[in-house]
């Protein structure tokens, strides 16, 4: 049986995702001793380990969730996804973003398509191009069974498509689309990261003429 090999970048896209450890392994969809193994061999530019720099003993920053909905009717997090997958629950009081984040955060379903296995990752946001697909059509399903993992081309190829004709012809007619986003991205990567954008020639952080005497704060 092949071991899953954890890389650096598997481990800080894993702390990026997570607030423990453990919680970190399960997103990466290893055990916690594999995860450990790896995270320890790793250190950040202070010298300490990945484990210890994402060590969080008093689980701090991680919802607690309680058991009794209509003792708590407050809390809209108030079940856990056992619940959910088990029907226990109407899943229309939580977006389908949300339980597919915790679905791969919570080490239920892998971060990678289950029909080709691609798992490759947007360098700038961690991003990778899946779409949770319902086996059975009905998206109130959340039986893990009926659920996985597909990328865009394992969609189009075994479900249907994921652009309408409108969106197609715009794309392929190489129409001027405007696309619904803010004309500056302001993004928040670790210099690990920085280094790694600018190795591939996608990142120039040298300040323009002048910029040097602008006061950022």
């Amino acid at each position: 049986m092949r071991v899953k090999h954890i890389t650096k970048e598997d481990c800080l896209r894993a702390m990026r995702h997570t607030k423990s450890n453990k919680a970190a392994a399960r997103y990466l969809g290893v055990s916690y001793q594999h995860y450990r193994k790896f995270a320890l061999l790793y250190k950040n530019e202070e010298g300490k380990s990945l484990l210890d720099v994402h060590s969080n003993p008093s689980g701090k920053g991680i919802k607690k969730f309680v058991t009794d909905p209509n003792k708590y009717p407050h809390f809209k997090e108030a079940l856990t996804m056992v619940d959910l997958m088990e029907g226990r629950i109407d899943p229309s009081h939580y977006t389908a973003k949300r339980i597919k984040a915790r679905l791969i955060n919570d080490g239920i379903l892998k971060d990678e398509c289950y029909r080709c296995g691609f798992h490759e990752y947007r360098v700038i946001d961690y991003k990778i191009p899946l779409v949770l697909h319902f086996k059975d059509k009905n998206k109130r399903n959340f039986g893990v069974d009926n659920l996985e993992l597909l990328c865009y081309n394992c969609y189009f190829l075994y479900v249907t498509d994921l652009f309408n004709t409108k969106d197609l012809s715009a794309l392929e007619d190489n129409l001027d689309v405007t696309f619904k986003t803010s004309e500056h991205v302001d993004l928040e990567l670790d210099e690990y990261n920085l280094q790694k954008l600018r190795e591939l020639g996608l990142m120039d952080d040298k300040p323009e003429e002048g910029d040097e005497f602008i006061s950022r704060t």
